[in-house]
C-alpha cells in the first residue's frame, strides 16, 4: 500500500538526487545581497569613476565567493562511468547506470542513476554523501544497513580505514590542508579590499599577490593525491580512476587573475602613484605636511610699533609684508 508517487507509509522516504548544495547556496546569497549592497551606492558617485567602482566591486566579490565556495564544492576531482553492475546484495540481478564519484575538501559524494531511471520496479537516482569530519567508517557500517546499492557501497569501502588503498588518509589530509590555506587566501582577500581603500594602495597589491599564492598553495596541497600510486575502482565491466574537476580549474583562473591584479596594482604604484591613488579616490602622504596645510594671511607693520622681530631690516629700510608662516615674534 501506498500514499502517493510509490511514498510507501511506514518506512523511509527514498533517498535521491540533491537540487543544490545548502552551504554552497547560502554562501552564494551571502555574496548576492553583499553585491547589491554595493551597487545601491553607484548613483551617488560621479563621471567616470563610477563605471570603474562598478567594476572594482564585482571583480573584488567574485574572487571573494569563488575563496569561499570552493570549500563546499564536491567536485575538486571527479570520475564517472557507465556500467551493466549488480544492484543490490544477494541479488543477480543487473541494471545498467551511470556511477560518479565527486570528490571534494569535506568529503566525497558517489551517484548512482540509472539508465532508465525506472528499472527492477525501482527508482535508482543516489546520491551518498560520505564527510571526513565524522568517522567515515560509521558511515559506512550505516550504509550497509540501509541497503545502499552494490556500486556505491563498493566505492565507500575504498575510502574505510580498513581498505588496502589508504584512499582516506590521501584525501583527508590533502582536503584539510588545502581548506586551510583556502581561508587564508580569503583573510588576505579581505585585507586587500581594506588597503584598497587606504593611501597604500602598494600593500594592497602585495596582500592580492598573497591571496593567489595561497590559492595555489592550496591546489599543490590537493595536487599530492596524484603523486602517490591510484587506486582503479572496477564496477561490473568497466573502470576509472579520478582526476582533477571543476573547483580545481576555477581555483587555477582565480588564482591567475588575483596575479594579474596585483601585479598591475604594483605596477602601476611604482610608475604612477598619484594617478593611481586618484583612481582609487584616496589621498596622498603628502597631504598630511604642515606647510601645506597652515593658512596665509598679512600683518599690518602699523600694529608692530615696539615689537622686536627677527629678521625685520633697520629703521628707515622699508619691510615687505610677511606672512603667518614665516612670522617669529619676540617681545
Amino acid at each position: 500500500m501506498t500514499f502517493y508517487d510509490g511514498i510507501y507509509p511506514f518506512y523511509p522516504l527514498q533517498r535521491t538526487s540533491f537540487i543544490f548544495s545548502g552551504s554552497l547556496l547560502t554562501v552564494i546569497l551571502v555574496f548576492l545581497v553583499l553585491s547589491a549592497s554595493f551597487l545601491l551606492i553607484l548613483p551617488g558617485i560621479r563621471g567616470k569613476s563610477r563605471f570603474f567602482w562598478l567594476l572594482r566591486i564585482i571583480i573584488s566579490l567574485f574572487i571573494g565567493v569563488v575563496i569561499v565556495a570552493l570549500n563546499f564544492t564536491a567536485d575538486w576531482a571527479q570520475a564517472s562511468l557507465k556500467a551493466n553492475t549488480t544492484y543490490k546484495s544477494f541479488s543477480s540481478a543487473v541494471v545498467n547506470a551511470d556511477v560518479g564519484l565527486h570528490v571534494g575538501l569535506y568529503g566525497i559524494n558517489i551517484t548512482l542513476k540509472g539508465n532508465p531511471v525506472n528499472q527492477l520496479n525501482e527508482t535508482i537516482d543516489y546520491n551518498e554523501v560520505f564527510r571526513w569530519t565524522g568517522q567515515l567508517d560509521e558511515q559506512y557500517e550505516e550504509a550497509l544497513e540501509r541497503g545502499l546499492p552494490n556500486p556505491i557501497l563498493y566505492i565507500a569501502e575504498k575510502f574505510t580505514r580498513n581498505s588496502a588503498c589508504g584512499l582516506i588518509y590521501q584525501y583527508r589530509y590533502s582536503g584539510r590542508y588545502a581548506s586551510a590555506t583556502l581561508w587564508t587566501a580569503f583573510c588576505c582577500w579581505l585585507t586587500a579590499n581594506i588597503l584598497f581603500s587606504m593611501p597604500v594602495i602598494l600593500y594592497a597589491g602585495y596582500m592580492m599577490l598573497a591571496t593567489a599564492a595561497f590559492i595555489f598553495f592550496s591546489m599543490a596541497s590537493f595536487s599530492t593525491i596524484f603523486n602517490l600510486p591510484q587506486c582503479t575502482f572496477t564496477i561490473g565491466d568497466a573502470a576509472f580512476e579520478t582526476s582533477y574537476s571543476h573547483s580545481f580549474w576555477l581555483a587555477l583562473a582565480t588564482g591567475v587573475l588575483c596575479v594579474l591584479i596585483g601585479a598591475l596594482v604594483v605596477l602601476l604604484d611604482l610608475l604612477v602613484p598619484e594617478r593611481i591613488r586618484e583612481v582609487f579616490s584616496v589621498g596622498g602622504d603628502d597631504d598630511d605636511d604642515d606647510d601645506h596645510n597652515l593658512p596665509h594671511g598679512y600683518f599690518n607693520s602699523n600694529f608692530l610699533e615696539g615689537v622686536t622681530i627677527e629678521g625685520a631690516p633697520r629703521k628707515g629700510v622699508p619691510m615687505e609684508p610677511l606672512t603667518v608662516t614665516h612670522l617669529v615674534v619676540r617681545v
